[in-house]
């Protein structure tokens, strides 16, 4: 097993904070995720004050120390903050600078001359679907954010429609696509082909994308109506300015991080000696905090002295790009807390130990553990780890190709029903501007139905190879 694996599968896995059985646990698990939606849809309480609160209730009812508790959400939110915090500054900030230097407006400018109308979805669920490739779903998120929220506002469409297409490209690549790190996991702890699933990740991919993306957001739009939120949309720039960039530059830079990540992910799979000093170079240049920090640099010079920004423009741009983020990284980084209590409780391995007596395809068993986990954990990455760990011994004898589709198979339930315990759904909520129910409506129906979608291409797929 690779270190990666190793190193996922443990943070997956802690021992438990409290010794309660499962039905307690279940209970608990429930009771926190209900106290979070009352405190939020009733009480209109903020959400990072509710998380926080919820994990509490959570640790009491499991009986879990006070203590103990405490620690598994600081731990959890330190974590999350940590590793997304820092890309969603630095998609800030790159966003920020797309948009005041006029690049942004470029961008949406020639995708709305050169898109028609009813094609628009779908040109929204290509560019989140190569973007998505090498990157994490935050990072592209942040990244794709200003771009969505303009064209929704430019071509007078629905956010819903314009937005479901570019989420849903994102998060398939990220659930069924290696070299994403739950697929890469997955592969190594089933000893599946990383080609073949690469192919067979693909080919389930895109019809699923179409149908995740562009067709369910025409009925996502018509459960939900939202504008593009005023203090996440940026302004028009280009009136305000004498020049702007190039269409080219603009959107070099802002592919630049995913040619960078895209980089790093052939070289883990081309490059045999990890200790080479070409594996060390893309290691470091791929790693997504290097390449969106060297994204942040290129476009200073590309998008803000192509738009005649001087020092102190430049400064103050990057000054206002990180105030709106403040109360998205606290809600996010309490999402995680609570999803590290639900982890440390034992929530997770309590539906291992319920599946281990279930006497059903492989294929189908890999995807309801998954299912499971991660509407008990909110982690797509720990859904994925353990439901392959577990069915991994089910793979022996299997053909190469039926290897792979269970690695999908598992990949597709990882996705399934996103909602309040997972940091994707707040970021979602927060920057389209929606409150939970919509949320629920809209982003976590569509989760539901990549999984669900994916997972039926991946049976027929058994059938035929």
């Amino acid at each position: 097993m690779s270190a990666l694996s190793v190193e996922l599968l443990a943070a997956a896995t802690p021992p438990p904070i409290t010794d309660a059985g499962n039905t307690r646990l279940a209970l608990s698990a429930l009771a926190g995720i209900a106290v979070i939606v009352v405190l939020i849809t009733r009480f209109k309480l903020h959400a990072f004050l509710a998380l926080t609160i919820g994990s509490g209730v959570l640790g009491s009812v499991a009986g879990a120390p006070l203590a103990k508790t405490v620690t598994s959400f600081t731990t959890g939110l330190g974590t999350t903050v940590a590793s997304v915090g820092t890309l969603i500054a630095l998609g800030s900030i790159l966003g920020k600078l797309l948009a005041d230097s006029g690049g942004a407006d470029q961008i949406v400018d020639t995708i709305l001359a050169r898109t028609s109308e009813k094609r628009l979805p779908w040109a929204m669920a290509l560019i989140a679907g190569l973007v998505g490739l090498p990157m994490f779903f935050e990072i592209g998120l942040v990244i794709l954010i200003p771009v969505v929220l303009l064209v929704a506002r430019r071509s007078g469409q629905s956010l819903i429609r314009i937005g479901i297409p570019a989420l849903a490209g994102l998060s398939i690549m990220h659930g069924l696509v290696p070299p994403h790190p739950g697929p890469l996991a997955a592969i190594d702890a089933i000893h599946a082909d990383m080609g073949t699933t690469l192919a067979l990740g693909v080919l389930v991919a895109l019809p699923t994308l179409a149908i995740a993306g562009p067709l369910f957001g025409r009925v996502a739009s018509s459960w939900v109506h939202v504008s593009p939120p005023e203090r996440m949309t940026p302004a028009r720039a280009s009136d305000e300015l004498d020049t702007r960039p190039s269409f080219v530059a603009t959107a070099g830079t802002m592919l630049l991080p995913v040619v960078m990540m895209l980089a790093k992910a052939l070289a883990d799979v081309f490059v045999d000696d990890q200790g080479s000093l070409t594996y060390r170079i893309f290691d470091v240049i791929g790693t997504p905090l290097i390449a969106l920090l060297a994204a942040v640099i290129v476009a200073m010079f590309t998008l803000g002295r192509a738009a005649g920004f001087d020092k102190e423009r430049m400064s103050a741009t990057v000054d206002a790009s990180l105030a709106p983020i403040a109360g998205v990284m606290l809600i996010v980084g309490a999402g995680g807390g609570f999803k590290q209590t639900l982890v440390d409780c034992g929530v997770g391995q309590t539906i291992l130990d319920w599946s281990k007596d279930w006497n059903i395809s492989a294929l189908l068993l890999g995807w309801l553990i998954a299912v499971l986990i991660r509407i008990a954990t909110g982690s797509a990455t720990v859904a994925i780890i353990s439901a392959a760990g577990l069915v991994g011994p089910l793979a022996e004898g299997m053909s190469t190709s039926h290897t792979s589709l269970l690695v999908l198979a598992v990949g597709a339930g990882s996705l399934f029903f996103s909602h309040v315990n997972d940091a994707g759904f707040w970021l979602v909520k927060e920057y389209f501007g929606m409150d939970i129910p919509q949320t629920l409506k809209t982003w976590s129906a569509m989760e539901t139905v990549i999984s669900v979608v994916a997972l039926g291409f991946v049976m027929l797929l058994s059938v035929i190879i």
